[in-house]
């Protein structure tokens, strides 16, 4: 049974123009997200991964995942939207590279849990955007893995441990947002 994300039952989606709308700001949104950073390396922590949460939680599967790859798209055409201001095709390559990449996944798959009915209630929507978080270090860390010195275990200490209590806090805090935003458009109706 597919269930509904919030900005489908706010009829924000309904046209291709305010489909288009959504990824253009969300696009913005993770851009403007990745310039609050945390300088750390080879990864830094940024807020990115509290706004694809939120675009996951609020747009469903393919609209979120749609507009992370817009979000790439602009970054590699040279729009400083990548963390610190970087742009280029060339970040797609670098030590962020499978994040990146995997921002794409997690943004569809937070969508994806959403849909298949973890999309009312904190401990619900708290699930949908930390498991997809959790699975980003997958691609990240093997890709750190991959094309640094860093052997497994070093990629994970760096790519890895010192984001994992920013990934419970993000989680939490987009779930807490999108509750009180659905708690605030029922309200509305009733």
């Amino acid at each position: 049974m597919a269930h509904t994300p919030l900005m489908t039952a706010l009829g924000a989606d309904d046209t291709l123009l305010r489909k288009l709308a959504m990824v253009v700001f969300g696009s913005v949104l993770v851009g403007m997200s990745a310039q609050v950073s945390v300088p750390m390396f080879p990864v830094p922590m940024t807020l990115q991964t509290l706004a694809i949460s939120l675009i996951g939680l609020t747009y469903g599967a393919r609209l979120a995942g749609a507009t992370l790859l817009t979000y790439l798209a602009q970054g590699a055409a040279g729009l400083p939207v990548f963390a610190g201001g970087a742009a280029g095709a060339v970040h797609l390559m670098g030590p962020t590279g499978g994040f990146l990449i995997g921002f794409v996944a997690m943004a569809w798959l937070t969508g994806y849990l959403v849909q298949r009915g973890l999309d009312r209630g904190f401990g619900r929507l708290f699930l949908a955007a930390f498991i997809p978080a959790l699975l980003l270090f997958v691609p990240g860390v093997l890709w750190l893995w991959v094309i640094t010195p860093l052997d497994l275990q070093g990629a994970a200490m760096a790519g890895a441990v010192p984001f994992q209590l920013g990934g419970v806090v993000k989680s939490a805090v987009a779930a807490l947002i999108v509750t009180g935003a659905w708690t605030a458009w029922q309200n509305r109706k009733a």
